[in-house]
């Protein structure tokens, strides 16, 4: 059981492949389909570069995360002070340009990631860990709820050794508050994959979509984001 204390909310993504016959309630795990979404297209080779404007700052820094699903962690992340802008995709496996299909039988290695652009003076890559934390089940390995396989596990991929030892910390500061042990694997970051593009921004532009409606808002409010 997650206990963190009111700056730290907990959570738990249940993503899937699957869909029920009935809506369940939003106490209930709520799978998700591709068959939600648009034909998909084949992923970009990279995500689109800041522009730089008036607003862009000097420096800006780079955090990769897997919790499970991408939609969930993008709809959070979007929202936090410093952060410029969310890519999601697949970071870890050892296919080339992989698909969500391919990535979703488990078979590629990938983890669904999000990719974090972010402005160091507003937000830190510890402050970001600490969502990271807050917005999954880091202790059960391979698996988010209901929803079993690596594509689904939790990973902090670092960029620098200053965010490998960074991440190693939030571990130890997270540990405390849970029962079971973290299994959160802390790796280099290999290649990102971005996604399909349906899949970016999914939530503002899905937000009737019977997942995102159950699953997302509950967690904003939680983490006092529902107002950004």
């Amino acid at each position: 059981m997650l206990r963190f204390p009111l700056l730290t909310v907990s959570f738990l993504l249940l993503v899937g492949c699957t869909r029920p016959a009935a809506e369940p309630a939003p106490s209930a795990a709520a799978p998700r389909h591709p068959a939600d979404t648009t034909v998909p297209t084949p992923s970009p080779m990279a995500p689109p570069p800041l522009e730089p404007s008036a607003t862009t700052p000097a420096k800006t820094e780079i955090a990769t995360f897997a919790a499970g699903c991408f939609w969930c962690s993008e709809a959070v992340l979007l929202r936090v002070d410093g952060v410029l802008g969310v890519v999601s995709g697949y970071m870890g496996g050892a296919l080339m340009n992989p698909t969500y299909e391919q990535v979703c039988s488990g078979i590629t290695g990938h983890a669904e990631a999000v990719q974090v652009t972010y402005d160091p003076a507003r937000v830190s890559f510890a402050r970001l860990c600490e969502l990271f934390f807050a917005l999954h089940d880091p202790t059960t390995l391979n698996r988010q709820g209901n929803d079993v396989g690596t594509q689904y596990r939790s990973a902090i991929f670092f960029h620098d050794a200053g965010q490998r030892e960074a991440a190693t910390a939030a571990i130890a500061a997270a540990q405390p508050h849970f029962d079971a042990p973290i299994v959160t694997e802390v790796t280099a970051a290999s290649r990102f994959w971005p996604a399909e593009a349906y899949h970016q921004n999914y939530f503002a532009k899905n937000p009737d979509n019977r997942y995102c409606r159950i699953m997302i808002p509950p967690k904003l409010k939680k983490l006092g984001l529902d107002g950004r």
